[in-house]
């Protein structure tokens, strides 16, 4: 609609009549606006939970982004509110939470809803008991959803729903509204008592919005809004008849509007807005049309773009795009991609992606990638592949190939965290998680959502020792040094000896080496200590467990049962436990190494120099730890009991006794898993 057109308070459809200004932003979308206040300021009868879907490109997020700029209550004061529809205006309370999915996993969005709203839930079904309790109602607004996941292939729209929305949703104190695809609206609002939710399907007619959408591509064409001057653009009889033959073709879709328009600015040589039969109907066609305007073939559009919608994370390294284009098109397209920055400028949005700084450094200066203009023309693209699954093979083989020596602490960062979410689209991840150093080196949030996305029985046994690791890897946001630290110890738990040796090979500096472990028997204390006799005293460790415990020995008076193992290579010895000799508390305070530990994490600090040498956090209770003399530290977990040789030299002369402990939190601050 244009700026002169305004809305009728008094109209329940929506449409266009004399008294108040449009929106600003939106230029339409009364009816959906409407409603959207009455959820704000929870009207009588006005909905609980809200689900705002429609086909992509349909202009949801533009809704919802005009929406809360009513609802800030700082970006109210920019607006003219008083000429606005008061049914479209909600009151002025506190601005809702609007956590952003966008690559987050289900878990992640959670964890932020909690975090944003200060619960001291230590479990994911507390989050919901909290809020719950809560006397007054707490607002959500979730844009959208399709973004979430940090692994496009891995489903995680729907996990969001299921796991995270639709619990949020049975929560009467929560207020919601969820942009979600069109096939997850029905399941966000199913079981909810009848008047406590409600659909907004932006394709339906009575939220249909013609004259914004003429709107849209009368400001998108308009010179004082930032296009170029043209024939079609300076005047307002011409821009305004090319606004109304754009939308007219559009069928309802801003995306379609938004790509001709650029197609038209971009490119305007050839262009004739006269001839309204050569305007897009669809989102294809806009690229189709835009390829022969420029006299190039449209499939050779689509393979240049088909890598960006391939593409993982915020975008594609510019440096891959003709590699991987190529890849795609299984011949040469570097000179094709050279020459037709204009071909393909009005489908690619540029984006600096954050500096790279993989070990808590500070990283180079961000990078610009490129990344296709919207989800829906990815999708559109996707489609069109005759074989998409191959073109990501093929796309997958060539990322491998630009890992410099398979040397994944050298790889593009791109390569080095979204491979894995390339062969998981391909079928082919089971194939790549055999590498210790890409275990190492790759974001383990992103290679987690992928490993968990390939069903169990179809991963080999490195590939389910890094899985069950990996809520550990991503609680700690720990280092690739502590990552490749905590994957030693439990491919040694696992038996798969020589991945733990691999590690070992990456040139990283780990605080231990693990040098055994037993599975679990219930050991709920373990000790250093050594066993006289012979030639040399033996170094063993002594573990107490149940008395039913295979080769354990009981204890004189029933108290329980104890195995001997030699302390360096975990051997079982036919011992006593009273045979072995404990160090003394002098001969403990006396040794180069402290110990402090807690529930879920023991620490051996220098006493020296006080600092910590060795952290070791653990995914079950810490049931016992000791360490001896020369630095082998022992863990009694549910996991078992193992032995790590700390890797720090002991100083050279014994220091005077340390604290009885560290005080410092148990691990390193980050997100939950």
């Amino acid at each position: 609609m244009g700026d002169e057109e305004v809305i009728d308070a008094s109209r329940t459809d929506g449409a266009t009549a004399p008294g108040y200004a449009p929106h600003p932003y939106i230029g339409g979308r009364t009816a959906a606006l409407r409603a959207l206040a009455a959820w704000r300021m929870s009207w009588p009868g006005a909905p609980r939970v809200i689900a705002l879907t429609g086909a992509p490109g349909t202009g949801r997020g533009r809704l919802l982004t005009g929406f809360l700029m009513l609802c800030d209550p700082e970006f109210r004061t920019r607006l003219p509110l008083d000429e606005l529809d008061p049914a479209t205006v909600p009151p002025d309370l506190p601005a809702p939470a609007v956590p952003r999915p966008d690559g987050l996993t289900a878990a992640q969005l959670l964890w932020t809803v909690a975090d944003h709203f200060e619960l001291a839930a230590t479990r994911t079904a507390d989050i919901f008991t909290e809020l719950g309790a809560r006397e007054e109602p707490v607002t959500l607004v979730v844009p959208d959803v399709a973004a979430a996941g940090p692994v496009r292939a891995a489903g995680e729209p729907a996990r969001l729903v299921r796991e995270v929305l639709a619990p949020l949703a049975a929560v009467p104190t929560v207020q919601l509204l969820a942009v979600v695809p069109r096939e997850l609206a029905a399941e966000l609002t199913a079981g909810l008592p009848q008047g406590q939710a409600q659909i907004i399907d932006l394709d339906a007619p009575e939220w249909a919005d013609p004259d914004g959408l003429v709107a849209h591509a009368a400001t998108a064409l308009d010179p004082a809004r930032g296009a170029p001057a043209l024939p079609f653009t300076t005047g307002p009889r011409p821009r305004e008849a090319l606004a109304g033959a754009l939308a007219a073709r559009a069928a309802g879709s801003h995306l379609t509007v938004e790509l001709a328009v650029r197609s038209a600015l971009l490119a305007p040589e050839g262009f004739d807005p006269a001839a309204t039969e050569r305007l897009p109907a669809t989102v294809g066609q806009a690229v189709d049309l835009h390829a022969r305007r420029l006299g190039a073939d449209p499939g050779l559009l689509r393979l240049l773009l088909a890598p960006l919608a391939l593409a993982e994370g915020d975008g594609l390294p510019l440096p891959l795009w003709g590699a991987l284009a190529s890849a795609v098109a299984e011949r040469d397209l570097s000179r094709e991609l050279a020459e037709g920055m204009l071909l393909t400028a009005p489908f690619v949005d540029p984006v600096e992606a954050p500096s790279d700084a993989e070990d808590g450094a500070d990283g180079a200066d961000g990078r610009t990638l490129i990344r296709i203009a919207h989800p829906a023309l990815a999708a559109e693209i996707r489609d069109g592949l005759p074989d998409a699954r191959g073109a990501q093979t093929r796309i997958a083989m060539k990322l491998l190939e630009a890992v410099p020596g398979q040397d994944w602490s050298r790889a593009d960062p791109y390569v080095r965290d979204h491979l894995a979410g390339h062969t998981l689209d391909a079928g082919l991840l089971p194939q790549l998680l055999t590498d210790p150093g890409l275990f190492v080196h790759a974001d383990p949030v992103v290679l987690r959502a992928a490993v968990e996305a390939v069903p169990l029985q179809e991963l080999g046994a490195p590939a389910r020792t890094y899985l069950r690791t990996a809520p550990l890897l991503t609680r700690t946001q720990a280092t690739p040094a502590l990552r490749a630290a905590f994957l030693e110890t439990a491919f040694v738990e696992d038996g798969l000896a020589p991945y733990a040796q691999a590690l070992h090979g990456l040139g990283l500096t780990l605080p231990w080496r693990t040098l055994w472990s037993l599975p679990p028997a219930g050991a709920t204390a373990v000790t250093a200590g050594v066993l006289p006799g012979g030639p040399v005293p033996v170094p063993v460790a002594v573990s107490r467990v149940p008395a039913a415990t295979p080769g354990a020995r009981p204890l004189p008076g029933g108290d329980g049962a104890f195995v001997v193992h030699t302390l360096t290579d975990g051997i079982p010895l036919d011992a006593a436990p009273e045979q072995v000799v404990r160090p003394s508390e002098e001969e403990r305070a006396a040794s180069p190494f402290g110990l402090s530990r807690g529930g879920g994490y023991v620490r051996v600090w220098d006493r020296g120099t006080q600092e910590v040498v060795a952290a070791v956090i653990t995914d079950t209770p810490v049931l016992g730890a000791d360490l001896s003399a020369d630095g082998v530290l022992l863990i009694a977990t549910e996991r078992g009991v193992t032995a790590r040789r700390i890797l720090t030299a002991p100083p050279t002369a014994p220091a005077q006794p340390g604290p009885a402990g560290v005080p410092s939190s148990p691990g390193p601050a980050g997100g939950r898993a």
